[in-house]
């Protein structure tokens, strides 16, 4: 069948350089999980070298006209065509509760969704790889004292040591993106549980960059926090001067306070 046509809607780009699809799927250890997940592959230029490798490889594709030429063009994906939207589907009709790494050239619209719904999913994901526009893939991997450094840095770290793998050119997709695009790659932890509560952690993250040229101490006015703790010396700093480890502690500190 005819080659599938690039959706704007769907912010699609289709890799053309084989060598760039060869480095992406190449990034993935297969350490600990049986099974990998891409998303958005279009026309399988990066899932034709996940089919070389000794893992079960499974697609999930919004764009109907590209699961056609999937299933047209890869018989090896007979039955492992997810025709649904990642960002809505339940993973476990596929997996059944068991570990899978995700990969995939990342649609830029929905990227950082992805990663979310990947942290959400953290139980069931050890391995995440793939490519973003290249500041996005940069703001994952940021560490504390940068203008990039914010929500999506310190809440992917928290659970993940994140990398920064190589930046990809325009001219290798179809049609051109106006940016660079990155490729980086996260591994859970060994120890990815946090010692304080999950749902005030993220609270606290949130509210702290919403207003990030702010110190603590007025940007989490909203959490009605105690003069006395209030009076920390943390409470002077902005939220890009704090590393994961520190926003953890300030989260116990916050639950001690009783909030």
């Amino acid at each position: 069948m005819e080659k599938v046509k690039a959706k704007k809607h769907l912010g699609q780009h289709f890799l053309k350089d084989e060598s760039v699809a060869k480095a992406i799927a190449d990034t993935l250890s297969l350490e600990g999980y049986d099974d990998v997940l891409e998303i958005g592959p279009g026309m399988g230029v990066l899932t034709k070298y996940l089919l070389e490798k000794p893992i079960n490889t499974y697609v999930i594709e919004i764009d109907t006209e590209s699961v056609d030429y999937l299933d047209a063009n890869y018989p090896k994906l007979h039955g492992k065509i997810i025709s649904k939207d990642f960002l809505k589907y339940d993973v476990n009709e596929v997996f059944g509760g068991k570990q899978f790494a995700i990969i995939g050239n990342f649609p830029y619209n929905i990227s950082t969704q992805i990663v979310f719904r990947t942290l959400e999913l953290r139980d069931q994901i050890p391995e995440f790889s793939g490519m973003f526009q290249k500041e996005v893939a940069e703001r994952i991997c940021e560490k504390k004292g940068s203008k990039t450094y914010g929500i999506l840095s310190v809440l992917a770290q928290a659970f993940y040591d994140t990398e920064y793998l190589f930046t990809v050119d325009e001219h290798v997709f179809i049609p051109p993106p106006k940016v660079k695009s990155g490729v980086m790659r996260m591994r859970r932890k060994e120890n990815y549980s946090l010692p304080c509560g999950e749902k005030l952690f993220f609270t606290v993250v949130k509210t702290a960059f919403q207003q990030r040229r702010k110190t603590l101490r007025n940007s989490l006015k909203t959490l009605n926090l105690s003069d006395s703790l209030r009076e920390d010396e943390v409470f002077n700093l902005r939220p890009e001067q704090l590393s994961v480890e520190q926003f953890i502690a300030l989260t116990q500190k916050i639950e001690a306070d009783g909030v």
